[in-house]
């Protein structure tokens, strides 16, 4: 396994590092990456940002807003926030299986004495309180794992520059971000600095196989600053356009939230956008453009059959989509 540390923290700069890596270098070879962010707020990749987002908090305290390529729930980063990635073969793990990837930090946590588990769809946690969340991303037959590490990280930041959808917490107990989360640090009988976390962390790492450094070259480098420049700093990417159609529902389901937007006229899809924290292959942007012209009736149901909807939300059915646009 191949292994790069990236000395910057800007957010836009490293998720270009993600993509260039798992984009353009060599397919044989597996990856890991460690990285952490300025005060920056990273939306998945199917999310509506200015829905996620308190906009006049992340200005006020000048937090960057970046997208991302995998899908799943915005997360806040800063420098008490650490992340790692995972670059391999889809082969070695079908599908959205989040699990074997944490392993390796549920055995850091072990060093310091704290007990960690894997919950729901993605997340780690500590005694209940969720302290990292975790995504994926696969094209063409690769698989890119990335999950944040709250070590240190600030709550009250966390919470306030967060807007958390009420449909989220439709099965739960919980009020508020702040009432959900944690840092191992809190948890930790001896805190531990982010240098001796990751130091613990790649020797765990290192527990299944040699690990060798990645060095960019110049040229990769200026690439990896272009794609930066072009992509993920832009607000295109990171905003895009605010949805105005005329009808919006949105579900709860057992793999994530999602959202719709419809402009319907004479009862057939007119326009339509999704959102959501829910993870998926390909491009939505293939599924909406199949649904135009769909109309809301009866037959629906049995359309959506054909367009293989779990391909591009997991876990999501026909049905489901069916119930979530007829009701």
């Amino acid at each position: 396994m191949l292994y790069y540390e990236s000395a910057s923290t800007d957010p836009y700069f490293n998720l270009a590092i993600e993509e260039y890596i798992f984009e353009k270098m060599d397919r044989s070879k597996s990856y890991f990456l460690l990285w952490q962010n300025e005060n920056t707020i990273v939306v998945g990749k199917y999310q509506n940002t200015a829905e996620e987002i308190n906009q006049e908090y992340v200005d006020k305290h000048s937090i960057h807003v970046v997208r991302r390529l995998s899908g799943g729930g915005a997360v806040y980063h800063d420098a008490g926030n650490l992340n790692y990635t995972f670059i391999v073969d889809q082969d070695s793990n079908p599908g959205f299986d989040f699990e074997v990837f944490v392993v390796p930090v549920i055995k850091t946590l072990e060093k310091i004495y704290v007990s960690a588990t894997f919950s729901g769809r993605n997340d780690l946690t500590i005694d209940g309180m969720k302290f990292s969340g975790n995504s994926q991303y696969a094209k063409n037959g690769r698989l890119l794992h990335h999950g944040c590490i709250m070590l240190n990280s600030n709550l009250t930041n966390v919470a306030d520059a967060l807007k958390v959808k009420t449909a989220k917490f439709a099965s739960k107990n919980s009020k508020s971000v702040r009432s959900r989360v944690t840092t191992i640090n809190a948890n930790a009988p001896n805190p531990v600095t982010m240098e001796q976390f990751k130091r613990l962390l790649k020797e765990s790492i290192l527990e299944s196989g040699r690990i060798e450094p990645v060095i960019l070259t110049e040229q990769q480098l200026e690439e990896i600053s272009n794609l930066r420049n072009q992509k993920y700093a832009t607000w295109d990417w990171n905003y895009g356009s605010s949805p105005a159609y005329n009808m919006k529902r949105e579900k709860k389901f057992d793999t994530g939230v999602v959202t719709v937007y419809l402009h319907v006229e004479r009862g057939r899809i007119k326009d339509i956008r999704f959102y959501g924290d829910f993870f998926g292959n390909g491009d939505l942007r293939d599924l909406e453009a199949s649904m135009i012209g769909l109309a809301l009736d009866e037959y629906l149901e049995q359309v959506l059959v054909q367009l293989n909807i779990n391909y591009y939300m997991a876990g999501i059915t026909a049905h489901d989509l069916y119930i979530l646009l007829m009701y």
